[in-house]
């Protein structure tokens, strides 16, 4: 039976490795954005019996995975064995080794058998090492770094914080983050939520919010909001998009302002659409707004949350730029063409990008959170953005594919209209000056180095 063994020397005790493991969200930030999970059902935590339900593409298909733990060992060692699932055999022993006060040697042990035996063995049985190799180096990457990120903050008592959009892309991921980082989370919905569940109910649309359900909270991140990738901006979908975003910041923060004891801090997103299109103009939070949807939306978004500020709350208006994941959004819609070899540049390919890492952009927010400096408009971007050429030709060779075709402009103005021209052939070149002026430090400033992480490669 094979057995793969990753080790990782980890700049943290082994009881902090350990409890970061334990909290709610752990298996998320675990797994790789490049894979296609879902946690389907949990029962208990790490202890022995535990089970975890998770459903995971190959291919085509949706493949059913049953893990049961065992041999736990509180700060030292947990077992996950699959019960139901795609290996013949897998059992993960999870080993969390002290070699100093402050640091310990994170190990795991993996004992796996393939099907139909050697013949799966021979067909599958280097593509499956390989897959196990980058899927660890990104485990123990991520665990290093989150723990780092949530250490600087260690003299701070931990926050209570609600999240409306925590099923989104950014929220969902949030919510992980801080719940590993040992925050107590609570998700805005628009269900009501079951008696005794940790979720807040509301209905932007009726109006709908209890400022009690708010009390005890140390801050609130209002992300909801729905997506501007619509295939054209018909006078409907920009009514649309207005609403969901001013609409719902407005009762939040009405709410908000209504209360005896408001949360000290709402972070609430924007976007660098504020600057409009300003071509080769390097920009910051000093800057002026723009023209056109994008730029008049961000306005309104921002002004909509004056309500809590005039309240005392501290508001930080984080300004987004493109945010890279290959779990979702604009670069996991890119990968398909650019795998293909279609992918190419926009219309002249000088309209600049301005990005930042999904880990990156989770780690602007907790800072948003502690710092107490940090307030009004904030550019939540690396200070590296790049024109549409040459981010065209990095993804290019990170993949190894071709780049040599492009698209005219006038044809993605005709087939998307107005939300083509603004989010494929419009930029902002845009420094984040507020961030540096604290001392963020980027993980990624490299949009090479960005892209192999996020794509495992």
């Amino acid at each position: 039976m094979p057995r793969a063994t990753f080790t990782a020397d980890i700049a943290a005790s082994a009881r902090d490795v350990f409890a970061w493991y334990s909290r709610p969200g752990a298996l998320e930030r675990l797994v790789p954005p490049w894979e296609d999970v879902r946690v389907l059902e949990r029962s208990g935590g790490l202890e022995d019996r535990a089970q975890t339900v998770i459903s995971l593409r190959k291919g085509p298909l949706r493949v059913r995975w049953t893990a049961l733990h065992s041999d736990y060992v509180e700060g030292r060692q947990f077992v996950d064995e699959q019960v139901e699932g795609p290996f013949a055999v897998w059992r993960h022993m999870h080993r969390f080794i002290p070699t100093a006060e402050s640091e310990c040697r994170l190990e795991d042990e993996i004992d796996y058998e393939l099907p139909f035996g050697a013949l799966g063995q021979l067909l599958a049985g280097a593509r499956v090492g390989s897959d196990l190799e980058r899927a660890f180096s990104f485990r123990h990457r991520r665990t290093a770094d989150d723990l780092v990120r949530h250490a600087k903050f260690r003299d701070r008592p931990p926050l209570a914080v609600a999240i409306s959009g925590a099923s989104g892309l950014v929220g969902h991921n949030l919510s992980a983050f801080l719940s590993t980082g040992g925050h107590r989370v609570h998700r805005i919905v628009r269900r009501q939520a079951d008696s005794g569940a940790a979720d807040i109910y509301w209905n932007p649309r009726l109006g709908d919010l209890n400022s009690d359900d708010l009390e005890g909270l140390d801050a609130v991140v209002h992300l909801s909001g729905r997506s501007i990738a619509s295939w054209r901006w018909t006078a409907k979908v920009k009514r649309e998009i207005e609403y969901s975003r001013v609409a719902s910041t407005h009762l939040l923060c009405e709410n908000l302002a209504r209360m005896a004891k408001p949360p000290r801090t709402l972070v609430c997103a924007s976007a660098i659409g504020y600057y409009g299109d300003r071509g080769d103009e390097l920009v910051d939070e000093s800057g002026a707004p723009g023209f056109g949807f994008l730029a008049e939306l961000c306005e309104k978004w921002e002004a909509a949350t004056e309500a809590a500020r005039e309240a005392g709350i501290r508001v930080v208006n984080l300004r987004i730029g493109l945010v890279l994941t290959s779990a979702g959004g604009v670069l996991r819609q890119m990968l398909t063409p650019f795998r293909l070899g279609f992918g190419g540049v926009l219309g002249t390919g000088r309209q600049y990008m301005s990005w930042i890492s999904l880990d990156d952009l989770l780690a602007v927010i907790l800072c948003a959170l502690y710092d107490h400096e940090l307030a009004g408009p904030v550019n939540a971007v690396t200070p590296a953005p790049v024109t549409n050429r040459e981010f065209t030709k990095t993804l290019g060779r990170v993949l190894r594919r071709p780049t040599l075709l492009s698209v005219p402009g006038p044809v993605l103005r005709g087939l998307s209209g107005e939300m083509g021209s603004a989010l494929f052939l419009q930029g902002a070149r845009v420094r984040p000056a507020k961030l540096e002026d604290a001392a963020f430090d980027f993980l990624h400033r490299d949009l090479d180095a960005a892209l192999r992480w996020e794509l495992g490669r």
